[in-house]
């Protein structure tokens, strides 16, 4: 569905007035543009004054040296003109880009500090709709909407103030074929307007569609999908490509429309013209200044509906922007406690949590781990193990309940210092398009290349990195391609390892690596834990036997709590998935 100017007027300045608050920082050149935009609409009568007072008073007379002194004037007035034009437009384009950059930096800032719940409920092709396309509009709205409209609106007032001031009967011809003019303005500056807004939606589902399948491509191929995919893709570019022909087709309509007008304008004054000149009412030099009006008069008006919808774009666009900019929904509350170290404890009391604020994923879940210990989640898919996790790094909010680190709430934390200090390994790793060095450090010059041999050696990753070409800055391209999954998770051991955290977290770390690659990680995690908090999601009960706790997981509660040993006694859940697993050696 399109999007709308949120006020339904021609321009909302509630968003204009906000947007002019990015200025401030600029407000100097802002000023200079707008001396610039004066200027010019001052200077852009002169030509006709100059060319009408030289034919009346010099060509007619046959003054050849005072016509020299005018064609040297006319000259320079347009070397001015031809100057203050280029200062203005590289004023505003600079003011434009300038200020875009301020506002795409402070945007990725505030989606960098955004929940993972906003990432749930926001396709990510939308996001690079408001940082790319969105904001690249803003750019128009500074070179060719605000700054433009001004200096044409300035101009058209002077041209009608000096034609008036000329020849008043002269005056009303010229501008007798304005109302037609305003209503063909008019008509175009909706039906475009119409048509942006669908170009805009096209835009949003042609970055949604494109990037989500490029993504999943091996997903695409895997089920022969290609024809479906191509043929959806298809229809979507399709209605993009329509929407701009829509476009299209209202600009070749209205700008000959206008151009007849002109003409019209321009035929009407040369018909009266003649007859006052005639009549000896008027100059030869005065009708030749009133065509060059009438060509002055109907280019800012042409591009007037052109430059409003512009704006109208931006504001749109300023208005997404600063909705996401000033949005709280998704904020994370940021606390103060900032301990130079933890040491490790965690508790869990009387939690409640969902993602969607109704259906609960955990349920009264209440458990301690002391520092040093090791706790192992255990049960079905979507029993709420991964939930748990992602709550003692506060990706979530919890409902009701509180989690404790060393006894402090998660809520008095300063995100940074408390995620400083988790280590996490996921089973679906990540890796950017950059070194192995880059991928491990996350950009922390802090971590010296020996701090990441050393950890790269403890899970056994150093050797298969160092026969790469390039070693540790052998490049492993988008989301870690050029690599098999062990590797890839060797690396995240890697990535976790090096900033020497007090909680390690495991999420089915290990599911992915062979039975020899995992032996050899399960030594290094065993050194690793080595005075440190470890909670661990395996599915492999192998990895969890020598776990302090072992708790099972059912529907978002703790069915069973226990030692290996106790749990197997007990004989409940935990034992008969331990019976499955190992029941070839039953």
């Amino acid at each position: 569905m399109a999007e709308e100017n949120p006020s339904g007027n021609i321009v909302d300045w509630k968003i204009i007035r906000r947007l002019f608050t990015f200025i401030a920082p600029y407000k100097g050149r802002f000023y200079a543009l707008v001396a610039l935009i004066l200027l010019a609409a001052v200077l852009s009568p002169a030509n006709p004054l100059l060319i009408r007072y030289t034919i009346d008073h010099y060509i007619t007379t046959g003054d050849y040296p005072g016509l020299t002194t005018m064609l040297l004037i006319m000259i320079g007035v347009l070397l001015v003109q031809g100057v203050v034009q280029f200062y203005q437009t590289y004023l505003s384009g600079w003011l434009g880009q300038t200020i875009i950059r301020d506002i795409r930096v402070q945007l990725y800032e505030k989606i960098l500090n955004l929940r993972l719940k906003f990432f749930d409920d926001t396709p990510i092709g939308r996001l690079v709709t408001r940082t790319i396309s969105d904001i690249e509009t803003l750019s128009d709205v500074f070179s060719e909407g605000l700054a433009s409209i001004a200096g044409d609106i300035l101009q058209l007032v002077l041209i009608i103030a000096v034609m008036f001031y000329t020849d008043w009967r002269l005056s009303i011809i010229s501008l007798s074929t304005i109302p037609f003019m305003l209503l063909a303005t008019y008509i175009f500056k909706e039906k475009v307007k119409k048509s942006f807004n669908e170009v805009r939606t096209a835009v949003a589902s042609l970055n949604s569609f494109v990037q989500e399948h490029i993504t999943g491509m091996s997903i695409v191929q895997i089920f022969s999908a290609e024809a479906i995919e191509h043929e959806k893709f298809r229809k979507i570019n399709d209605e993009h490509r329509k929407a701009n022909i829509r476009s299209i087709w209202y600009y070749s309509v209205y700008y000959p429309v206008a151009d007849v007008i002109a003409s019209l304008g321009t035929g009407l004054v040369v018909w009266y013209g003649a007859r006052e000149i005639l009549s000896m009412n008027a100059s030869f030099g005065t009708l030749t200044a009133f065509i060059m009006f009438i060509n002055l008069f109907f280019r800012p008006i042409r591009m007037l509906a052109d430059r409003f919808n512009t704006l109208q774009m931006g504001v749109v666009s300023t208005d997404r922007i600063l909705k996401l900019l000033d949005s709280t929904e998704y904020n994370t509350n940021n606390g103060t406690y900032a301990p130079n170290e933890l040491q490790g404890g965690v508790e869990f009391k009387n939690v409640w949590f969902a993602y969607d604020e109704f259906n609960f994923v955990l349920k009264d879940i209440s458990f301690r781990v002391q520092p040093g210990q090791t706790v192992a989640l255990v049960g079905a898919t979507g029993a709420g193990k991964s939930s748990t996790i992602n709550l003692l790094s506060r990706f979530y909010e919890i409902q009701r309940g509180q989690i404790l680190v060393d006894g402090i709430d998660l809520q008095q934390y300063e995100l940074s210092n408390l995620r400083r200090n988790i280590g996490v390994v996921l089973q679906d790793v990540f890796l950017f398009s950059d070194t192995i060095e880059n991928n491990i450090t996350l950009g922390d010059s802090s971590i010296s290349r020996d701090k990441i041999v050393e950890a790269a050696k403890l899970v056994g990753a150093h050797e298969f990195i160092e026969r790469l070409p390039g070693g540790y800055e052998y490049n492993v391209m988008e989301r870690g391609a050029t690599l098999s999954v062990g590797q890839r998770q060797l690396i995240s051991f890697v990535r976790a390892l090096v900033h020497d955290p007090k909680i390690i977290v495991l999420d089915e770390a290990t599911s992915s690596v062979d039975t020899e690659t995992e032996e050899m990680i399960q030594n290094a995690i065993s050194k690793l834990m080595h005075g440190r908090t470890a909670i661990v999601i395996a599915h492999r009960l192998s990895t969890i036997q020598n776990a302090h706790t072992i708790m099972v997981l059912d529907k978002g509660e703790i069915k069973e709590s226990g030692t290996h040993d106790e749990l197997l006694e007990h004989d409940g859940f935990y034992a008969q998935l331990h019976r499955m697993q190992y029941k070839e050696l039953v």
